[in-house]
Parts: C-alpha cells; structure tokens; sequence
C-alpha cells in the first residue's frame, strides 16, 4: 500500500489556497509556519491513514487535522475563519492525485485557549476516504 500523506496535503493546500473569501481573511495557510507570520492563520496539522481496502480496491480513511490560529479576544475570528475552512472541505470535492472517488467530511472541531494568553486556536478533523487509482 502506497502512502497518500503528500497528494492529500497538497489538496488539501491547494484548496485552501484557491478559496478567494477564505484568504482574505488570513495571512496564509502553511505547512511549516514562518517566524513572525502575521495572525489569523491556517496551518496544517497531522495526517493520519487507515488503511480501508474493498475487495479487489485499495483504499484509505485518513483524518486531516488543521489548525486555526488567531490573536483577537474571544473566539469570533478564529471562528470565522474556521467556517470558512469548512466551507472550502466539508463535503466538497477534493482531488487527490493517483487517488478517486474522494469524500470529505468533518468530524470534529475544538476550541482551546492557547498558554500565550494573546492567541486563541481552533483545531479540527476531516475524514477523507479515498481509493488508490489502478496502476
């Protein structure tokens, strides 16, 4: 079974990315963040893949964590800028390169107050099913 780990998070980027109302309100969406990056931003998170094959079919159900990062009290920004993540995945189409019939769905989201008093982030969980094109 071939891993999915990159063609997933680069959908999952590329996405992110291309969604107009989504970068209006961050600075960016990184995999790695850059010191000093300017808050609200998106980073992504784990991945993790379980295998899920159907007969004669390679398949995985993978989880996607992605964070939401901002610096305004309360929660409002962080949570503004998550529904607009949600909107860009849950339930939409995804292309995974070398992977078809792709579904997403959002499993779960939490707040949590950072230890830096300023920031406040938003982490949440997709599912991705996916299967491997034949070679």
């Amino acid at each position: 079974m071939s891993t999915a780990l990159w063609p997933l998070q680069k959908a999952v980027y590329a996405a992110l990315t291309a969604d107009t109302a989504l970068m209006a309100l961050v600075s960016g969406v990184y995999d790695e963040v850059p010191e000093g990056s300017a808050y609200p931003y998106v980073s992504i998170g784990s991945i993790t893949e379980l295998v899920d094959d159907a007969h004669n079919q390679r398949g995985l159900s993978t989880n996607v964590v992605l964070h939401v990062w901002s610096t305004q009290l309360g929660f409002r920004e962080a949570a503004e800028v998550f529904a607009a993540v949600d909107a860009v995945l849950d339930r939409r189409p995804l292309t995974v390169e070398g992977y078809r019939d792709v579904s997403v769905a959002h499993q779960q989201h939490q707040e949590l107050r950072d230890p830096d008093p300023e920031i406040r982030h938003i982490n949440v969980t997709y599912r991705v099913w996916m299967t491997k094109e034949e070679e």
